[in-house]
């Protein structure tokens, strides 16, 4: 019999095994979501809202427990864990207010009789989601497919398993019918399994370029759509008129956010040279003095990495950029101890080639690297395979919107701001960061046939 594990990041101590789903009961699970979805299409929309407002309910009344779920499994300090499930509940509430508004039936003049395209769910749609926001990626792809009337399966990471499940009893605790929202636990060797299945018709899918490679293969061969949002080296520039301290502030917070393992977390700090000597003084301070350890002690700014071996990997990283001409700062030790805590870590005279630079890195390592001028930080931060966020930092807000705007090749670019994600707004990213969109209304088209009906 084939297990996954939950293993505290903090302790290193077990916390549960889940048992792996044999293929016969990942077909009983498809076939029961098959089923449902076949009667939630049908469902009277207003059911629909009121399943998810009853979502957030259950959320809001449990996040406490829910959070020191998230925080056992993967080590997000307490209250960010929390406040990741006021965000799902808020994604609920969103799609719940406006989902139907989204869903309308548009009517246009042609030559017919009548001209409309008419929104209509898609059928189940596999979602394939990530351990550092356990609860909010889930949410963020479940909520506006299942609106929409699709039924989704969840296949969850592996260390995550405990979040997986208990985000399929928030489902069913809120009244969904019994295959509406399912967790197979499984890894990810029998994706090929579910997406084989007939009624099966898209996969969304959050994570690294490798995984959404291999998925998006999957699905291709198969003719399924897929959603893929992937890594990202977000491009954080301070302008030589920006306010340095604000610059500081933000930027540590981006950094060190969820312990910098983040896709949108600020990973390549820009700075005009100017200003570089300025803003590496002052960003060095503030990562060095940031607290990090006990994730349920509220006092520390963030708790260990997920797991060992992605410490490691990013440990390898920072040694390789090192050896090719980044220069230490603070911070870049393996501390003792049986959890996966790493300290701030801040490279200096970062550049093309290094792996700093090139790759992602994900944990709370931060690169620094020298801009001759606005020009050439556009063209550093350009300088990516990935395009998913970014910030700008100036005083000259019309200037910012400009760079923003027609400057930045990213999906999502922030002025004096830290990148983030939000209901209201598409989310996704250009280039190796992924395609498709997630959120709003242009992530809720995600997950519908877009069917045009003329009449004569």
């Amino acid at each position: 019999m084939e297990y996954l594990e939950s293993i505290n990041p903090y302790t290193g101590d077990l916390i549960e095994k889940h048992e792996v789903d044999e293929p016969r009961i990942i077909d009983e699970k498809l076939s029961r979501s098959e089923k449902i979805q076949r009667d939630w299409a049908r469902s009277d929309p207003r059911s629909r809202v009121e399943l998810l407002k009853k979502v957030a309910d259950t959320l809001e009344r449990n996040k406490e427990e829910y959070g020191k779920l998230i925080t056992l499994e993967m080590g997000k300090v307490i209250g960010e864990a929390v406040a990741e499930i006021e965000k799902c509940a808020w994604l609920c509430r969103y799609y719940a207010e406006n989902g139907p508004s989204f869903l309308q039936e548009e009517k246009y003049e042609t030559d017919f009789k009548k001209t409309k395209v008419s929104f209509q769910p898609l059928g189940i749609i596999l979602i394939v989601m990530p351990w550092n926001f356990p609860f909010w990626q889930a949410f963020r792809a479940a909520a506006p497919a299942i609106l929409a009337g699709n039924s989704v399966v969840l296949k969850h990471a592996s260390n995550v398993m405990g979040s997986a499940k208990e985000i399929e009893k928030v489902f069913l605790e809120a009244g969904a019918p019994e295959g509406l929202f399912t967790s197979l636990i499984i890894p990810s060797s029998n994706v090929e399994q579910v997406l084989d299945h007939p009624a099966v018709r898209s996969v969304s899918l959050t994570g690294s370029e490798k995984a959404g490679a291999a998925v998006a293969s999957l699905a291709g061969a198969r003719i399924k759509k897929s959603v893929l949002e992937l890594g990202g080296s977000d491009p954080y520039i301070v302008l030589d008129d920006a306010d340095i301290q604000k610059a500081v502030d933000v930027i540590k917070q981006s950094r060190l956010y969820n312990g910098g393992q983040s896709c949108i977390s600020a990973k390549r700090m820009i700075v005009i040279e100017q200003v570089y000597e300025e803003f590496l003084h002052q960003f060095t301070e503030a990562m060095s003095s940031a607290p990090y350890g006990d994730p349920m002690d509220e006092s520390n700014v963030y708790g260990p990495m997920a797991r060992l071996d992605l410490r490691d990997q990013l440990y390898d990283q920072q040694q390789r950029a090192i050896a090719a001409g980044a220069q230490l700062i603070t911070g870049g030790f393996i501390p003792d101890g049986p959890g996966a805590l790493y300290p701030p870590t801040v490279l200096a005279e970062v550049k093309p080639g290094q792996a700093a630079f090139d790759e992602e890195l994900f944990g709370p390592v931060a690169a620094v690297i020298r801009a001759k001028d606005t020009n050439d930080a556009i063209h550093l931060a350009n300088l990516s395979d990935y395009g998913l966020g970014a910030a700008v930092f100036t005083e000259d807000r019309e200037k910012g919107e400009r760079l923003a705007t027609e400057m930045v090749n990213a999906g999502s670019v922030f002025v004096n701001s830290l990148v983030r994600s939000d209901p209201r707004l598409p989310f996704g990213g250009v280039k190796l960061s992924g395609y498709g969109r997630e959120m709003s209304r242009y992530g809720l088209m995600e997950f519908v046939n877009i069917k045009t009906i003329s009449i004569n």
